[in-house]
């Protein structure tokens, strides 16, 4: 019988071309607007690290008081450097690591060729299993090489690439900012957006990639300088790198892996016990105003996924919406000007069900047309959200099977629930009155 319904609805869509080519444009247009945006948000609001973002926090200590609070009462999103030290000294948490973003420059061997400038991150060794950041070659430096503020470095593959053109660099040495340093690890392709581990800096997203990881102590003693984000809420007393260390300027993000909840409630009650110490010692006129999110808690605060992308899809899904109430109204007028034919097949004896059948087949058949048309058009509308976004967010949004399969089943299942109205209306026609009407 499927065959049967496929041949009449195949012969029916054809009696009427334009109003089934009109079907067919509604609901590719539609479908296709709705998946584009979808696309995007799919891509700006993943968790960039599922299987342990649940573990992974950032604490945020409030050390500028009510003055330098937020309209939300948020204390600052970063650290000082004084908060920052003491956090990695008193080590509560598995695994941790301060961080701040550099931006050294590599001399190549070759005296002839012009220096590398690169962008990365000073850290800590727990950085890497912390965030099960993958390796090619090698691994990240020891805690001990922390401790001795070690030359090693973490380089990414693009830049080992460049520099040694895709081989094993791990023993080689590289030049930074005119000291020898000795590679121990070579990244795999590793670029997670959002940014999570540096939200403050990056925004959440970035097309260029960290080229290089370096001690964080080892940054600090050299005065390598802070390529991110310093803000202060009074001027330094001293000037230079060293009097950023010795301000209240916040400029060093800080990330923990803790377990379990037992682990974040000891955690946060360190915060606030510390918090508590540098009140009694006169630093703090406040109370403890502090903050520790898990990771996707972070990156909602921080407010990652553009409120944009939010709207757009909004207003996409809400044009899908007109695009099946008007499918829906010209499938009705298309079902009733058939109750003739309606009223044959009922009176010949052909069961409701069988009316069923038949016109929800035909409007299956529509919303096929129409999802291979928004497959094309969903196509091209990925391509085009970078007229519209920013370039770091456009970039992320792909189209892959789960996209491409997604389009279409919700082509036909929206076709298909917008004829369920109209084919319910053809079900009731009276065969007694169509007969005696022709």
């Amino acid at each position: 019988m499927l065959t049967y319904y496929i041949e009449l609805a195949v012969r029916n869509l054809k009696r009427s071309p334009g109003l089934t080519l009109l079907m067919v444009l509604t609901i590719g247009f539609g479908v296709a607007a709705s998946m584009t945006t979808y696309s995007v948000f799919r891509a700006v609001s993943g968790d960039p690290i599922p299987w342990k973002s649940s573990q992974l926090f950032v604490p945020q200590i409030d050390m500028w008081g009510p003055t330098g609070r937020g309209a939300d009462g948020e204390p600052p999103d970063a650290m000082d450097y004084a908060d920052a030290m003491k956090l990695m000294r008193d080590h509560r948490a598995k695994l941790q690591s301060a961080m701040y973003q550099i931006s050294p420059s590599i001399v190549p061997a070759d005296a002839g060729k012009h220096p590398v400038n690169t962008s990365g991150h000073a850290v800590s060794s727990e950085f890497f299993p912390m965030l099960d950041v993958p390796f090619l070659y090698g691994n990240g430096w020891s805690a001990d090489d922390d401790a001795q503020r070690a030359a090693v470095v973490v380089i990414s593959s693009k830049l080992n690439q460049k520099l040694f053109r895709g081989a094993n660099s791990v023993g080689k040495t590289i030049d930074i900012e005119g000291k020898d340093y000795r590679v121990v690890g070579v990244l795999n392709d590793w670029n997670p957006q959002p940014r999570f581990y540096d939200v403050v800096n990056s925004g959440g997203f970035s097309t260029g990639l960290d080229d290089v990881f370096l001690p964080f102590d080892r940054a600090i003693s050299l005065g390598m300088a802070n390529d991110g984000n310093t803000n202060c809420n009074e001027i330094p007393k001293e000037s230079g790198f060293v009097g950023l260390q010795r301000s209240s300027c916040v400029w060093i993000a800080f990330m923990a892996e803790l377990d379990d909840a037992a682990s974040a409630a000891a955690y946060r009650q360190y915060l606030d016990g510390y918090a508590h110490q540098q009140q009694q010692s006169g630093r703090f006129a406040w109370a403890p105003n502090n903050r520790l999110r898990n990771l996707p808690d972070w990156l909602d605060s921080e407010h990652v996924v553009p409120s944009d992308t939010k709207v757009s899809l909004l207003v996409a899904l809400g044009l899908l919406m007109v695009c099946l109430v008007n499918t829906a109204g010209l499938l009705l007028a298309k079902f009733l000007r058939r109750s003739s034919e309606i009223g044959v097949r009922r009176a010949l004896g052909a069961q409701r069900n069988s009316i069923y059948a038949q016109f929800l087949t035909e409007a299956g058949m529509v919303g096929m047309a129409g999802g291979v048309l928004g497959l094309l058009l969903t196509g091209l509308g990925v391509l085009s959200v970078g007229w519209v976004l920013p370039k770091e967010i456009a970039t992320l949004a792909r189209v892959d099977f789960v996209l491409l399969a997604l389009t279409l089943v919700i082509a036909i299942l929206a076709t298909l629930l917008a004829g369920l109205y109209p084919t319910f209306r053809a079900s009731r026609v009276q065969p007694a009155w169509q007969l005696k009407s022709n």
